[in-house]
């Protein structure tokens, strides 16, 4: 298995990265981008996701890794959700939506996988310094 070095290493990361991509461009245009609530929600929330994978995996140890990557998890599952109301308002189309909700979705996967990870290794082996994958 490879090392993580960084954070910009994780796969997850770079996912979350990508979507907090798209979800700016998306939340800058039309009646989204006046509804100033949800844009700024629906983009703290996607921010979230990148940054608490960032800032886990930079405290060094799996368990305070783990715990921050529950909250990226709660975040894109956030993420998640207030696409369902821009939606509903009519400021995305079904297809925007099922290809932004897959990516979020795909982002929630990918941190949940690297906490079964976590989890297994820790049952393993006792608290480490460096990440693994």
């Amino acid at each position: 298995m490879s090392s993580i070095e960084r954070f910009e290493d994780i796969q997850a990361w770079q996912e979350a990265r990508a979507l907090t991509k798209i979800i700016y461009g998306l939340s800058s245009q039309g009646d989204w981008a006046r509804d100033f609530g949800l844009c700024d929600q629906i983009r703290r929330a996607v921010v979230s996701v990148m940054s608490n994978i960032a800032e886990g995996f930079d405290r060094k140890a799996n368990t305070e890794f783990h715990r921050f990557l529950a909250i990226a998890k709660g975040s894109a599952a956030e993420v998640k959700a207030q696409l369902y109301v821009a939606l509903d308002l009519g400021y995305i189309d079904k297809c925007t939506f099922a290809s932004t909700y897959e990516s979020a979705d795909k982002v929630s996967r990918m941190i949940g996988s690297l906490m079964n990870y976590l989890k297994e290794f820790n049952t393993k082996k006792p608290e480490r310094t460096t990440h693994n994958k």
